[in-house]
């Protein structure tokens, strides 16, 4: 059914189709809204601003895809800011956006656009990895920071940011570089100078697990074939990321790994801080199931999907585990997001079902899903 709501005083029509589920140990009693459907292309990042805005990215896979950003105003999806924007300018790769990633309300009145400059996982194109702040009252775009080269390697596919604006003249961003065929690595951007380093580059808890194989529905997943037709795994390095309310704890996990782990911010942004420093400080967090998104609140939990058993799955503070939803709609759950009504809300997008993991068929049946649960928690603090 449609329905009107309002998100901090915000009034929204979205599609509400109520789905019960879980209770806090085994996901049995919890209500799963789809908040939008998606009939065109596959969407991955979604987040929801303060004042109760909705915006969903879709990257350059494969799909048809019009525009690569878009908000959802009254049931419909809108380019944004503009169509324009989301066409890439081949003459200058800092304008247009070219495949973006991630997109993440910053809590300031801004919403910024992981921009990878990777369609279908290419080499990133040189000047077109950025970070692109766009204001939310005029919705015009007020910054935007180019990846310098040495922190963007042939292989480098960034994946997802958080930003901290108590630290820096400007603040802040961690993003992770998720690549599929080159090291993983957390790259740390001053958003004043546009400098960054990669840290973390390569070492264990950034990097693929070996050993790990998912099972999705069953089966062996991501199994994808290269030129000579051999089957093997699409591997994907540090992935979901997210920062405590207090701003000192960066949690991040490779997509291909069940593990999670944190590490100091402050050691993280420390130059005089040798990486192998940086390495003996990471703490393995332990299992959590395997994670795409991940997110944190306002009173010290971690949330992470859980892609092998269609779940979201929320860590305590004290480092207890409970399964807040497990359904077999939850096909994906990609991206996770906070918003100021105390609901989580995350992407289901049937990702493992893609052509290039099922010999060319696509096997995705649309359509995809926005959904939310509530949680009665708010995001995490930025500044």
């Amino acid at each position: 059914m449609k329905a009107l709501f309002k998100v901090a005083g915000l009034a929204i029509a979205v599609s509400l189709s109520a789905m019960a589920v879980a209770d806090s140990a085994t996901g049995k009693g919890t209500q799963i809204e789809r908040v939008f459907a998606f009939n065109g292309a596959m969407p991955t990042g979604v987040t929801v601003t303060e004042s109760g805005r909705i915006f969903v990215n879709f990257p350059r896979w494969g799909d048809d895809v019009p525009y690569t950003v878009a908000e959802i105003v009254q049931g419909k999806v809108v380019p944004y800011p503009d169509l324009k924007t989301n066409v890439e300018d081949p003459k200058n790769p800092a304008a247009g956006f070219i495949s973006v990633q991630s997109v993440v309300a910053d809590g300031h009145g801004r919403v910024w656009i992981l921009d990878t400059a990777a369609p279908r996982f290419s080499e990133p194109k040189a000047g077109g990895a950025k970070l692109v702040a766009i204001d939310l009252t005029s919705n015009k775009i007020v910054k935007t920071v180019v990846f310098p080269p040495e922190v963007m390697l042939p292989s480098t596919y960034v994946n997802d940011m958080r930003f901290d604006f108590r630290v820096g003249k400007e603040g802040i961003a961690y993003v992770t570089d998720s690549s599929v065929s080159g090291p993983g690595a957390i790259i740390v951007v001053d958003l004043a100078s546009g400098n960054a380093t990669r840290r973390l580059s390569g070492v264990k808890s950034t990097s693929v697990d070996p050993s790990f194989t998912p099972v999705i529905e069953g089966k062996p997943a991501l199994v994808t074939k290269n030129d000579k037709g051999e089957a093997g795994l699409l591997s994907v390095a540090s992935d979901g990321i997210a920062l405590s309310s207090d701003g000192q704890t960066l949690y991040f996990c490779p997509l291909s790994s069940r593990h999670l782990f944190s590490v100091s911010t402050a050691l993280l942004r420390n130059p005089s801080v040798s990486d192998t420093e940086l390495e003996k400080a990471v703490i393995d967090l332990g299992e959590k199931g395997a994670s795409d998104g991940l997110e944190a609140d306002a009173n010290g939990a971690v949330y992470a999907g859980d892609y092998e058993h269609n779940a979201i799955r929320k860590r305590l503070p004290d480092g207890q585990w409970q399964t807040l939803v497990e359904d077999s709609r939850l096909l994906w759950p990609d991206t996770l997001s906070i918003g100021p009504d105390g609901y989580l809300y995350f992407t289901a997008n049937q990702l493992h079902r893609s052509p290039g993991f099922n010999d060319g068929q696509d096997k995705r049946v649309k359509p995809y899903s926005l959904m939310r649960i509530k949680i009665d928690a708010k995001p995490a603090q930025t500044h």
